[in-house]
């Protein structure tokens, strides 16, 4: 994973490999800039990509790859200034690294995640039965949404942090398909990937389908009530997430990313999800509790 000399934010113009782009500042120290997830507010996949760059930079032991991620979102971040990534290294084992970062931003916490990685292993196998893919509806069938409007623009993209350039293609089935489709498995359902050729390096496509696990979670929650968090209806956050990765995969081929939400209730929602490529193989699982309150006054 490249990482930068310099601590200039980027151009709100730039692509995804330059959205997970750090500055190392440190040996165990970096420096990232992060566009809004909601006015102002950095968005929170992009903080936990760049806190899964961090981590993945300081493993150095060849073929380890990411297994899984744990994280908790304590504040919300700016955009109008830098994200300082800072990495423990808890453990370098015979078969796993273990490593714990802190966002930080202002001098206060505002991220924290815990990554394990692991060697390649041979073991018994099993996965599920998800045929049904064959039968959803195509990506090129499905309209490519906005992604500033999705994460909540409400201003000129200059205004308020959010980015000016395309970087993902990310295609929603209504609610009603994903429940037939997946014959009633699942609340909702997006076909999304990198709308650009990622380098090989597995940590760019880890880091990039970690952004991508965020872009759904509080929909699925909310498509059970209605509401809206522009409209003021609500408040909505991302309270904790985690992430584990199954098989190989590209970020940069289309994924199928199907959630569902079991359980809302006392000012939290949950849902799960979990990324398909189109031939129905499994490759990662996520997990999400989201804040949904009436706004305080």
């Amino acid at each position: 994973m490249t990482v930068h000399d310099l601590r200039d934010a980027p151009p709100p113009d730039v692509g995804f490999v330059e959205r997970l782009t750090l500055t190392r500042i440190d040996t165990d120290i970096f420096l990232g800039w992060c566009h809004a997830g909601s006015p102002l507010r950095a968005f929170g996949g992009q903080v936990a990509a760049q806190a899964l760059v961090a981590a993945g930079t300081t493993v150095e032991q060849p073929g380890r790859q990411v297994h899984s991620l744990h994280a908790y979102f304590l504040r919300g971040g700016s955009t109008a200034d830098h994200i300082v990534y800072m990495v423990d290294r808890l453990r370098d084992g015979r078969s796993f690294s273990t490593r714990r970062v802190r966002a930080v931003q202002y001098g206060k916490t505002i991220f924290a995640m815990s990554a394990s990685f692991v060697d390649p292993m041979v073991g018994p196998s099993h996965s599920p039965d998800a045929r049904w893919i064959a039968d959803v509806l195509p990506p090129e069938e499905v309209p490519k949404l906005d992604l500033a409007d999705h994460l909540g623009r409400s201003g000129p993209l200059e205004d308020n942090g959010y980015p000016q350039r395309e970087f993902i293609d990310i295609r929603f089935l209504g609610h009603d398909w994903a429940r037939e489709f997946s014959h009633g498995q699942y609340d909702r359902m997006a076909w999304v990937r990198a709308d650009e050729v990622l380098p090989d390096a597995s940590l760019y496509h880890v880091c990039a389908l970690t952004y991508f696990s965020d872009l759904s979670m509080v929909g699925t929650v909310m498509g059970h009530h209605g509401g809206s968090a522009e409209a003021g209806e609500w408040e909505l956050a991302s309270i904790d997430h985690a992430m584990w990765f199954h098989n190989p995969f590209r970020a940069d081929d289309w994924l199928l990313f199907a959630t569902r939400s079991p359980i809302a209730g006392s000012g939290h929602g949950f849902a799960s999800g979990q990324f398909f490529d189109t031939s129905g193989r499994l490759i990662a699982s996520a997990a999400q509790e989201v804040l949904m309150r009436e706004p305080r006054h």
